[in-house]
């Protein structure tokens, strides 16, 4: 197993445990995973190629869908207007 798979996988045990963390907002530690997880997606399609870049993609948009569904809805706003 290569080290950018190793890193992904801890991401997402963080991300996990960040969400079990009861907190009023969870806005702050999704920018904080948000700004890790992008540079790990890079490494691990570097590394292992682009399927695999999309299995952690996808991963990762399972556990950020609220920052997506809500990016989502603002880029829908701003080309509809």
């Amino acid at each position: 197993m290569t080290w950018s798979i190793v890193f992904a996988c801890v991401w997402a045990i963080l991300a996990s445990l960040v969400g079990l963390i009861p907190m009023r907002s969870h806005w702050p530690a999704a920018w904080v995973l948000i700004a890790t997880g992008i540079p790990i997606l890079g490494y691990v399609t570097y590394q292992n190629g682009p399927f695999w870049g999309l299995v952690v993609l996808a991963a990762g948009a399972s556990i950020l869908r609220w920052p997506l569904f809500f990016a989502y809805r603002r880029l829908r706003g701003w080309l509809s207007s």
